[in-house]
């Protein structure tokens, strides 16, 4: 099937590779389904982007990578619309923002993706993680294409 974005163009992707978010995401609680597209040059970051709305593409990256000692520390109700089970895979994201002219990603608010259901589910920590810590000083612009 294939998808119209703002940023990437027309995008082909496969109905099994949508993302379902019952609760979107903190701001964007109307959009529910999502894909998540790798960048072509920067394989450290992937895109959200919304399939129903072209203007909305979020960069995100695995906190883990960044953050080596990054634990997700949540609600087991938080994660309850995700339906883990024992066999599941899951995959956390943290989204990239530019704040006060650094690159920052907000630890405090992940996503978890349930890769196995398709499911996913932005969360608030039960720690007190940054919410911006910051990856890169100085201007950073983010590649805008995948």
């Amino acid at each position: 099937m294939e998808i119209f974005t703002t940023r990437f163009g027309k995008v082909t992707i496969d109905a099994e590779d949508i993302l379902l978010f019952p609760h979107g995401l903190f701001g964007y609680e109307e959009n529910q389904h999502w894909v998540l597209l790798a960048d072509a040059d920067n394989p450290a970051v992937g895109w959200l982007q919304s399939v129903s709305r072209p203007g909305l593409a979020m960069a995100a990256i695995s906190p883990r990578r960044f953050v080596p000692g990054y634990h997700l520390r949540v609600d087991r109700a938080e994660l309850a619309s995700l339906q883990l089970g024992k066999e599941d895979k899951t995959y956390v994201l943290s989204l990239l923002s530019n704040h006060e002219g650094a690159l920052t990603t907000n630890l405090r608010a992940p996503v978890v993706i349930n890769l196995s259901r398709r499911l996913g589910r932005q969360v608030v920590t039960s720690d007190e993680q940054p919410l911006q810590h910051v990856l890169a000083a100085g201007p950073i612009s983010l590649r805008k294409s995948a």
